[in-house]
Order: structure tokens, then sequence, then C-alpha cells
């Protein structure tokens, strides 16, 4: 089903080519289910052959459509120059410790930049057949049915995500933040997708997610449906958010934006 939002004719042709490369990413992450192999590309940071067959299909289906375009993407993927106007930005899958360990909370991500902004945002969950889309300034869909946050306000009635740095310790700052707001919000998870975490901000799943050490595939779908579903994006310390600088909060509403920031402190 398409997304039910009014678009023109040069957004729909986006959209419509980021969902199509979004579901091929899918259906490649689950044909590789069972077979894959597994290699890490530093400590407890997984790469498996699922991701770089996720994405060769989705850049390559991009690219039929839109050879002009560059790409950057997780798996070694810089194909873009200083005068690269437009760049999809992708991530064939988010949330690569989950798919090994067989744990159902994965996903493919891709959003497209045209002149220094995110224009298309796309999160495929395959194992739920759940497509995720926003177009800048025109919404934010779920399987074709608009969305939009759960409007808490309420710290104390919140429910969040919260991404930690690959193989920390103790001591690390995201730790610490982790456990103060843990005494403050009703509930803390810690997912293993921040593209997903992302899209349940949006959905009004979750109330708020935040991070310190994501990349641009990680956010860039995300944090736009998360702003078109009439939520807030902003770093940790209550400035522009920017898809290149690894500090990242994400809430249902202004008031626990800032309630976060003191929380988070």
């Amino acid at each position: 089903m398409q997304p039910a939002l009014s678009l023109t004719s040069q957004q729909q042709q986006w959209l419509t080519a980021a969902i199509d490369a979004a579901h091929l990413g899918g259906r490649v992450l689950q044909d590789w289910i069972g077979r894959f192999s597994v290699r890490e590309k530093s400590r407890a940071n997984l790469v498996t052959e699922a991701d770089e067959a996720s994405q060769a299909v989705i850049v390559q289906s991009l690219k039929n459509r839109f050879p002009e375009h560059g790409f950057l993407g997780e798996e070694s993927l810089n194909e873009r120059s200083t005068e690269t106007e437009a760049f999809w930005v992708t991530d064939p899958l988010d949330g690569t410790s989950n798919y090994v360990h067989g744990f159902p909370y994965y996903c493919v991500s891709i959003a497209l930049s045209v002149g220094g902004r995110v224009e298309v945002g796309v999160i495929y969950d395959p194992t739920r057949d759940e497509t995720f889309a926003a177009v800048f300034g025109r919404g934010a869909t779920l399987n074709g049915v608009i969305i939009s946050t759960s409007g808490e306000t309420q710290l104390g009635s919140a429910m969040a995500m919260a991404s930690l740095p690959v193989a920390t310790d103790p001591e690390n700052p995201a730790v610490k933040r982790f456990l103060r707001a843990l005494t403050q919000l009703q509930t803390v998870q810690r997912s293993g997708s921040a593209a997903l975490n992302l899209a349940y901000v949006a959905c009004g799943r979750i109330d708020a997610f935040w991070s310190s050490s994501l990349h641009p595939w990680d956010v860039a779908a995300g944090s736009l449906l998360v702003t078109e579903a009439s939520g807030i994006m902003t770093n940790l310390t209550g400035g522009e958010f920017d898809i290149f600088v690894p500090s990242l909060l994400a809430a249902s509403t202004a008031t626990l934006q800032q309630e976060l920031l003191i929380a988070l402190r």
C-alpha cells in the first residue's frame, strides 16, 4: 500500500523508489536467515553476508532509477563528492546483533538527502511487514496510514529507548546518562535498532529515544519520521539535530523533551 500523503510527482518518485528498495533489502534479509556467516568489524560490531547482500540490491535498485545520485551507507559505502546534490543514506540491516541472534527487532533504513536536507525517509521491518515512510513537509505514515507521536508529556509516565556505545564500560558517560534516566522514566530499554526506535517514537509506541554514538545511516530516515509525526528532534544539549553529529534526543512532545534534557544532564 502506498502512503496516503499528498505529494508532488518528484516526491512520489523518490518515495516509491525508497519503499521498493527497502522491501527488496528486507526480502534479502529474510532469505538469508539461517544460512549467513558472521564476522566482526570491531569488538562486538558485527557484519553478515546478509548486510552486504541487502545493500547490494538496495543500491542497484536506486541506481537504476537515479543514476546521478550519490550514496552513503554503513557497509563501506561512500559514493558521493562535495558536488553531489542528492544522495541516499542507507542502512541495509539496522540491528545486526538482533538479526544474528534471531531476535526480531531489525530493519532496513533508507533516506534521501537533497541540498543538505533529508527529503524522504523509509524504514522497513520485514518481520512485521511494516513500512514507515515520511516526506519532508508532508507527514509520516505506517503502512499507508498517517501516524503521530504519543503526545506524552510526563517523564514518570514515559517509555524510552537508549542506544549505548558498542562494547562500552561502566564509566562511559552514556552509561551514566542511562542510569540517571532509569530512575526518572517509567521504563527505559535498550533495543539494538536505532532506526526502529525512531520509527516507534514517530508512531507512538514509545515516547522518547536518545543516543550519543550513532551514524548518519542509523538516524537519517528515522529523524524525518519523528519530525513529520509532530515529534521533537534535538541534540543532547537541546540544540539543532544534525545527522552527521552523534548526539540525538527524540521525544513525543516539546514538554517531554525539556524534562529529558534535565534528566540526562
